[in-house]
């Protein structure tokens, strides 16, 4: 007898499953159950199953990493693959390398997959959309530069509102580099702090080629933007997920630019339309002022401006006459009193004092008080009011002995 070990039997079955052709490339439809998408290897695993049996499977990250939707329990999806067996539990299994939705495109799919998620998570929320600036000074542009987009937003801008000036960020908008690029060319707009808001947008297509806005990761670069931006892409019934997480959507690249930029010919009907209104409330509030000084001119004191003022010149001269009366009876009493001072004075003056025949005796410039004080050998000045007299002293007089 010869004995194999199951590592054998398992290897050996393993041979003849990989090896069958009909095996190597089956299509197998079922429901999903017991799914697992393993972290951090990226490995989904799965069962297959039908009202009757079922099958295990699983699909590698390699190829898990190109869907475009997440499967989830319940679904019933078509799997492209092998049949292999795993030696070391001695399971066969579907080694899956495609998997698409029974009934609905996976592109569907993911993007309503996507649409329900961020819903959920409130990112499109209107209570978070940022409100647009009334007149931007800078507008960043994402999108292909020769596309017919970014010419409808550059005529459109020139001709609304000429002010504002485009800051346009050359981006690939269309295949599997352009989820990054689109993202990018945001990071760089929102970046610079200048800009007042962003058109992110490209013409029409069908949804493979407008994929690019339908993916995650640019969906949350747009939320994570600080700049209000504006969903351009495709055609008025085209709707991408950055429609429902932008601040805005406009049905048209020509429509967004249309959106941001005001008219100036419109705005500049606005101005003159307020300087007439503003005229006319300057000209009623004259006219009211006007009204009112005419009343209070006819009807006051200052209509009859010349009696009032002969009243206060009455009362003008009635006062310059008792200042007058007063000063003149002030320097009166003023003058008698100085008068009375000066003879006060007069009477104490050697001058008016010598008038009366008295006279001073001087000698070697001072004045002799007495017979003492004089030195008989010098000569004697004798000072009158008219004059002075040199005279000898001849003899001496002492009163005392």
């Amino acid at each position: 007898m010869n004995t194999l070990k199951v590592s054998q039997v398992n290897t050996y079955i393993k041979a003849l499953l990989d090896g069958s052709e009909p095996l190597r490339n089956i299509y197998v439809e079922g429901e999903i159950s017991n799914f697992k998408h393993h972290q951090p290897s990226g490995h989904m695993y799965f069962t297959l199953k039908d009202e009757k049996s079922q099958l295990k499977a699983i699909m590698f990250a390699s190829s898990a990493y190109k869907l475009r939707f997440m499967p989830e329990n319940g679904m019933s999806v078509i799997c492209r693959g092998r049949i292999s067996v795993y030696e070391k539990s001695g399971e066969y299994r579907l080694i899956t390398e495609d998997m698409q939705p029974v009934g609905i495109g996976s592109l569907n799919l993911a993007y309503e997959q996507l649409k329900e998620k961020l819903f959920k998570e409130g990112c499109c929320d209107q209570s978070i959309k940022k409100p647009l600036p009334k007149y931007p000074r800078k507008i960043g542009v994402v999108t292909s530069s020769t596309g017919a987009a970014v010419q409808d937003i550059k005529n459109i801008t020139a001709r609304r509102f000429p002010l504002a000036e485009l800051i346009i960020v050359p981006t690939v908008v269309q295949g599997e580099k352009a989820a990054p690029d689109i993202v990018n060319s945001l990071n760089i707009l929102d970046s610079r702090g200048d800009i007042d808001v962003i058109i992110l947008g490209r013409g029409g297509g069908s949804i493979e080629d407008l994929w690019a806005f339908n993916t995650e990761e640019v969906a949350r670069a747009v939320i994570a933007c600080k700049t209000p931006v504006v969903s351009a892409v495709g055609h008025e019934s085209d709707f991408t997920i950055c429609d429902f997480v932008a601040d805005m959507r406009a049905p048209t690249p020509s429509a967004a630019a249309e959106l941001v930029c005001p008219d100036i010919n419109s705005e500049l009907n606005h101005v003159r339309s307020l300087q007439y209104t503003a005229e006319l409330y300057i000209n009623a509030y004259l006219d009211e002022c006007t009204q009112r000084l005419s009343e209070l001119t006819d009807f006051s004191p200052l209509a009859d401006g010349d009696s009032l003022l002969l009243l206060y010149e009455d009362r003008l001269t009635v006062l310059k006459n008792r200042i007058d009366t007063s000063f003149v009876q002030k320097s009166e009493i003023e003058f008698h009193k100085f008068s009375a001072l000066i003879g006060r004075l007069n009477a104490l003056s050697p001058l008016a004092v010598m008038q009366r025949g008295f006279a001073v005796a001087k000698q070697g410039g001072k004045v002799i008080t007495g017979v003492s004080a004089a030195d008989i050998d010098k000569e004697l000045t004798v000072a009158f009011a008219d004059g002075e007299l040199n005279c000898k002293i001849c003899g001496v007089t002492n009163y005392e002995q």
